[in-house]
């Protein structure tokens, strides 16, 4: 998914959140719909829990050192921190990101107990970068275009999978998760950008 796709879909859900537009009541019915099926709520909660900030985070930072002391043990790499460095950046910004959302919409949230401040979901926002994360950093360790397929294709079925077990753990709407992909997937690409910017930017400095 394109930046621009990533901020339309962002803003749309943010749009019907704040208007209570049409396309909430759908988001609502499916909620309630994957709330009630049989699907096991133990392996919900678990999935649900790979969102946490000590599964996907956790496995970024190990990944970061490994290929740190591996570029290490090599004679290093130029300029390997730039997409670590940018990539964790990425990450430390969905927390303040998504309080902000949640302040600012309000919306109140599946469960009985009440509450509200349940657009976007943090959890479904932090999948979606640190495994994200992962799999740009492992890019290089799987050059081959099957082995990143399967990289991309994994990182996809975790992330629906994280989703899936927020809504069923009604924890969250879908339409959280759907808007938390999408700030995801701009935060990843915005962390590849810049990346590329600071490569750029070195390696102008070098020549001069």
């Amino acid at each position: 998914m394109t930046p621009v796709a990533c901020a339309l879909l962002f803003a749309l859900c943010t749009w019907q959140v704040v208007t209570r537009g049409p396309i909430l009541a759908a988001d609502e019915r499916l909620g309630h719909l994957i709330r009630g099926n049989a699907f096991p709520e133990a392996l919900a909660e678990f999935l649900a829990d790979a969102g946490g900030v000590l599964v996907g985070p956790v496995l970024l930072a190990a990944l970061v050192a490994w290929q740190w002391f591996g570029a290490r043990r090599r004679g290093g790499a130029p300029y390997g921190w730039t997409l670590p460095l940018t990539t964790g950046i990425a990450l430390a910004l969905v927390a303040p990101l998504v309080s902000l959302a949640k302040v600012l919409t309000g919306r109140p949230g599946p469960s009985a107990t009440g509450g509200s401040g349940f657009f976007p979901s943090g959890h479904a926002a932090t999948a979606c970068v640190a495994f994200g994360a992962c799999v740009l950093l492992l890019r290089g360790a799987a050059p081959s275009s099957r082995r990143w397929r399967y990289l991309v294709g994994a990182c996809v079925v975790v992330n629906a999978a994280v989703g899936y077990g927020l809504v069923r753990r009604g924890y969250h709407w879908p339409l959280d998760v759907a808007a938390s992909w999408a700030l995801g997937g701009f935060l990843l690409w915005g962390a590849v950008a810049a990346a590329r910017a600071l490569l750029r930017w070195r390696s102008e400095s070098d020549t001069e």
